[in-house]
């Protein structure tokens, strides 16, 4: 019987054809189609000239390595005896010419707005393929893959409003990791319903952000009302910077559980990132206006581009992070995110409403924290050489310290965090407790934490102190080694401790 390729076929069609495919393009490259869960997902949305693309695999080497193993090979490309100069998956056309243009514009610097205005006057409907392989024409030009991926935030502008998440895709694969992505982009397409359901439950953290990216969308609309009006613009961006507590949600609750708990890596490494340069700019234009008599052009283009980006991921929040988390989250962990939530302050005056299943978790850890550690604390006593104290005493004691405290054990997991009475520095939800420490940091952090721990462990550095500024006050954040009596390396304790009254002490004299 003979055994067909078609090239216009699924990799996921084509593997439940032939499993033995699986094998043969996992020893080409294509090292992500031994998982199931990807064939089930990627595999759906992709062929495989499209996946020989994105990871830079010719599809002559393809076409041999099937036609090796016995396979004929039929679709779009011609045989591997060939010259390969006459491989070709498909026709350049006008679109993609046009395409290659708008990109090369916005990467050569002109505004996201203006190419935007062009595209849409253009086109009023342009598939997936055009961008990709105009995407890919970019690179074997001699353009850096790095540079195109910068192109990531107009990708989505361009394709607000379209319902075909196939057409969404292209803006996200230079922006993750494209299997990741693609996946993500299947799982959010298959629960769209599902998360408008949750979406419409009261108190439910999915009404809740997107309430929050309803507010943000509206506070950056004002700053652009703003630099086209007579209202003090800098009053206006400091109040549309309040989307940081938006983005820090997102970095405590949902990127590491995604991350840690699912295997869904992309948001924690890319979308992290984005949120925190959003962030720093919003800081940096702020303190410039402060210091400026008059706001130059520069400094408003800037305003209009951190506006743009601001936008651009409540698009991708809303159409792929949240879909996704819907098709990842259980119960239990929607109800930790309620309760975790409940420590920070609002974001643009959106209030979280009471969401009874949360609730009862929420009633549940508070009348657990209210109790004495033990129902046996006040008897049982923790012996050390400066004295003994009773559980209960000592969880006190902890909590009353004027650091907030957290012990990462040996094997860099989140042990335990101490519960002071003031507001704390860095929010530390119960989620993170059993995860790896190194999960709970942005990208750009993670290396920094994990060669500083490094130092601790082989004894190079025995305490490690950060000098910050956190919410306009002085902060010393130190990592301690922390051993045992026979100076084995136990774990590492990090300290944060609020520095602001001492600075104003001092600064007197």
């Amino acid at each position: 019987m003979e055994k067909k390729i078609d090239l216009t076929q699924t990799v996921y069609q084509l593997t439940q054809a032939y499993p033995e495919l699986i094998d043969i393009m996992a020893s080409l490259g294509f090292s992500e189609i031994t998982k199931k869960a990807i064939r089930m997902s990627v595999g759906k949305l992709m062929t495989i000239s499209q996946g020989a693309a994105m990871r830079g695999i010719g599809m002559e080497a393809v076409v041999k390595a099937l036609e090796d193993n016995g396979f004929t090979v039929v679709g779009n490309h011609t045989k591997s005896d060939e010259p390969s100069s006459k491989i070709q998956e498909a026709p350049v056309t006008d679109t993609t010419q046009q395409i290659k243009s708008l990109l090369r514009r916005i990467n050569e610097g002109e505004s996201m707005e203006s190419v935007r205005a062009d595209f849409v006057s253009q086109f009023k409907d342009v598939p997936a393929n055009d961008i990709m392989r105009a995407e890919q024409e970019l690179i074997s030009e001699g353009q850096s893959v790095n540079e195109v991926k910068k192109l990531c935030d107009v990708h989505s502008a361009l394709f607000h409003g379209k319902n075909n998440d196939e057409d969404v895709y292209p803006h996200l694969h230079h922006g993750l990791h494209h299997d990741q992505e693609a996946m993500m982009v299947g799982q959010a397409s298959e629960n769209r319903d599902k998360t408008a359901e949750l979406r419409a439950i009261d108190g439910h953290p999915l009404q809740t952000f997107y309430h929050e990216n309803e507010a943000i969308v509206e506070a950056l609309g004002n700053v652009l009302r703003a630099l086209d009006g007579e209202e003090d613009v800098t009053d206006v961006l400091r109040k549309a910077s309040g989307l940081a507590v938006h983005y820090a949600k997102k970095g405590d609750l949902i990127y590491p559980l995604l991350k840690t708990k699912h295997g869904i890596y992309g948001p924690s490494q890319v979308m992290w990132t984005i949120d925190d340069e959003i962030r720093a700019e919003f800081t940096t234009l702020l303190r410039q206006s402060a210091k400026e008599d008059g706001l130059s052009d520069d400094w408003k283009n800037r305003v209009k581009d951190l506006i743009g980006r601001a936008r651009e991921m409540t698009f991708k929040e809303n159409r792929i992070l949240f879909p996704v988390c819907t098709a990842n989250f259980t119960d239990e962990e929607w109800r930790q995110i309620y309760v975790d939530s409940k420590a920070y302050p609002e974001c643009l005056g959106i209030t979280i409403k009471t969401w009874e299943d949360g609730e009862a978790l929420f009633r549940e850890e508070k009348q657990r924290n209210s109790q004495p550690v033990t129902d046996a604390a006040d008897e049982l006593r923790v012996d050390m050489p400066g004295g003994s104290l009773t559980l209960s005493q000592l969880a006190a004691l902890l909590d009353t310290l004027p650091l907030e405290i957290t012990f990462v054990d040996a094997e860099n997991i989140n042990r335990y965090f101490n519960q002071p009475f003031s507001e704390k520095s860095f929010k530390r939800p119960l989620a993170a407790l059993g995860r790896e420490v190194f999960s709970c940091h942005p990208p750009k952090i993670e290396p920094m934490v994990r060669a500083i721990i490094a130092d601790l462990r082989a004894g190079k550095r025995d305490s490690v102190s950060v000098w910050m500024e956190k919410n306009q006050r002085a902060t010393l954040v130190t990592y301690h080694a922390v051993r045992d009596s026979q100076g084995q390396y136990v774990g590492t304790m990090e300290t944060v401790q609020d520095m602001e009254e001492a600075r104003k002490h001092f600064s007197q004299k």
